[in-house]
């Protein structure tokens, strides 16, 4: 798995992340620095340790799934990416509003989120262990940093922008993580590489 992959990785699952950072941007009416900090932190932070604790329960249960690791990568993918989608159809039929301006920010809910919009990621975690050798640490460095960068920039978009890239992100990224699931599929059973 290439670092492109990997980053293609850390893009599509921080689309849920960066949908959750549009509405906290929105209730701000002007972004507050520190908030946006303490946002992107904790959105990076649960989406580089999910994939880590699904690549050890991969890693677990390796020997039971070796000769099956390619479906259960494609099936994993699919179901999450097919999620992202549906939410993202959700999204579109029914608006949030914000009711509160410059609400405070609540840790607790915030690592209530963090822990939700993260969940995806165990189950790719759990795919990456699938790989001989996988680097793992990098791969949490890349996809902690992405969604460090996108969800403040989640933060802006919402405070500048509205709610109206919200559906559009969780589509994408639904859209990226069914792609690369049907890349490794392609891989392991016909031997087809898409070049990247």
């Amino acid at each position: 798995m290439t670092v492109f992959d990997i980053f293609l990785f850390g893009v599509g699952l921080s689309m849920d992340a960066f949908a959750v950072a549009i509405c906290k941007g929105l209730a701000m009416k002007k972004v507050n620095k520190k908030q946006c900090f303490l946002i992107a932190l904790f959105f990076g932070g649960f989406q580089a340790l999910m994939p880590f604790l699904g690549f050890i329960l991969g890693n677990t249960f390796a020997k039971m799934i070796v000769a099956y690791d390619h479906w259960v990568a494609f099936i994993l993918l699919l179901y999450v990416g097919g999620k992202m989608i549906v939410e993202a159809i959700g999204e579109w039929k029914d608006k949030d509003s914000v009711t509160e301006m410059d609400p405070p920010l609540d840790l607790k809910e915030l690592t209530l989120l963090a822990i939700a919009t993260s969940i995806d990621a165990l189950a790719c975690g759990i795919t990456f262990s699938f790989y001989d050798g996988f680097n793992i640490i990098r791969a949490i460095a890349i996809i902690g940093a992405t969604t460090f960068v996108i969800s403040t920039g989640g933060v802006y978009v919402g405070n500048i922008f509205g709610s109206k890239f919200k559906a559009k992100a969780q589509l994408v990224g639904g859209g990226i993580l069914i792609f690369l699931g049907v890349k490794i599929l392609l891989e392991h059973t016909m031997g087809i590489t898409l070049g990247f």
